[in-house]
């Protein structure tokens, strides 16, 4: 027997459940996975809160984690067991110290990127790197807006976004988050509990707006995201901390300045399985030559999940969080 979290209702924190099962022996095409490290998402509280509809109960939660294979199907090619691996995506049910999941999720983690690195890098990595590079094409030159710059797709789109060669504008909450998001390559933090958001990249862009924003937190930020935008800039709404965004006449986009609007799910994006090993392997590479490092703001153990949920939540924390097993 073995620990996993699972959840019988949505709700709140104490949904969560810690339970007793034995791990699944794997199918033909899937792997059993000793897991080490377990990311924890946004994207896991959605699922929690039933803001993101789960198809039954009881259910798992969480999308990303690395450990090693204990063993594979016999249908399994290019893995074995010993092997380092991470994945995200696939199914919910990673907050687990044994995950059985289909071998088309795993990838390979080379030895020099940590259990905790991949798990809290993996989910919030390829979202940066897709963000940038196939969702909106960034170019030298370029300036961007990242909402929630302190957070762990934050620093690492800063982060992506300075090597590329773009102005980087993040908005953060305190000075400290200013100072983070600052380190990690962006040019000009906003904090948007004092100043006005708009305002000030105007002012940063001469008047001009931004080519593209990135915005995960949603309700309360979309307007004035449409409002920092250039003429023919684009929008990328990519969650929705602070809830989703009601419904809107699209003619608003015309009246902004001709703008294009997306909201792109990262799940659609590594469907194509070789699109998805060519961005985890080169994520890894680059945290490998420490061209971009993964900040871990919070390790907890796998029985302190609620906690992990509650400062996630608050919005208190910066960088990733990580479940341990």
């Amino acid at each position: 027997m073995a620990q996993v979290i699972r959840i019988h209702e949505t709700g709140g924190p104490e949904v969560l459940r810690i339970e007793d099962m034995d791990p699944t022996p794997p199918g033909d095409h899937e792997v059993l996975i000793r897991q080490h490290a377990i990311g924890v998402n946004f994207i896991d509280i959605y699922h929690r809160t039933g803001l993101y509809k789960l198809l039954s109960y009881p259910i798992g939660l969480g999308l990303e984690a690395a450990g090693v294979i204990e063993q594979a199907g016999k249908a399994v090619t290019g893995f074995k067991p010993g092997d380092r691996v991470a994945y995200v995506g696939g199914p919910v049910g990673a907050y687990a110290v044994y995950r059985t999941i289909p071998a088309k999720h795993v990838v390979a983690l080379p030895d020099g990127v940590s259990f905790d690195q991949a798990a809290a890098g993996m989910l919030k990595g390829i979202t940066a790197h897709f963000l940038l590079t196939h969702i909106y094409k960034v170019a030298p030159g370029d300036t961007i807006v990242i909402h929630a710059a302190a957070g762990g797709v934050g620093l690492l789109v800063c982060q992506m976004a300075k090597q590329i060669g773009a102005t980087v504008i993040g908005t953060v909450s305190t000075e400290e988050k200013a100072e983070l998001a600052r380190a990690n390559g962006c040019d000009h933090p906003i904090l948007y509990t004092r100043d006005d958001i708009v305002a000030k990249v105007r002012e940063i862009t001469q008047g001009q707006g931004a080519d593209v924003v990135y915005d995960s937190v949603g309700q309360s930020t979309y307007m004035q995201s449409l409002d920092c935008l250039k003429r023919f800039g684009m929008l990328v709404c990519f969650g929705q901390s602070s809830g989703p965004i009601p419904p809107f006449d699209i003619s608003l986009l015309a009246q902004k300045g001709s703008l294009y609007l997306c909201r792109p799910s990262l799940m659609h994006y590594i469907e194509d399985t070789e699109r998805y090993a060519t961005s985890a392997a080169t994520l890894f590479n680059l945290m490998e030559k420490n061209i971009i490092s993964v900040r871990i703001g919070g390790t907890y153990p796998l029985e302190n999940v609620k906690q992990a949920h509650i400062d996630l939540e608050s919005r208190k924390t910066t960088g990733a969080l990580v479940l341990t097993v």
